[in-house]
């Protein structure tokens, strides 16, 4: 259960980095009450996972589920350039978490 946490929680933060994009400084209000509102949530289900996995993976997963998804969404709906080191570094980075998880440790 803590593992769908995490990655529910990982979901969470690309949306609340596109939310802070969308903010536009926390000029507009719906993006920011989104931001924080998102933040909270992965934060919170972040902290929670974390009770129950070990640090370095569990972050890692995080991050990595974040940073990947933010990227593919700023390259598909937010104008984001393309190209093939962008997506070899996304793939670098999963590569990366799955590479951590492999490795075990447990808590």
């Amino acid at each position: 259960m803590a593992w769908i946490v995490l990655i529910v929680s990982g979901v969470f933060e690309a949306g609340w980095a596109v939310s802070l994009k969308l903010s536009d400084g926390f000029t507009k209000l719906w993006w920011s009450v989104s931001f924080a509102v998102l933040a909270l949530v992965s934060f919170a289900g972040l902290a929670w996972a974390m009770k129950q996995l070990p640090a370095g993976p569990a972050y890692a997963v995080w991050t990595g589920i974040g940073a990947a998804l933010t990227a593919v969404i700023g390259m598909l709906w937010l104008g984001d350039g393309v190209s093939t080191l962008k997506l070899v570094s996304i793939a670098l980075i999963v590569s990366g978490v799955v590479g951590l998880n492999l490795a075990g440790g447990t808590h």
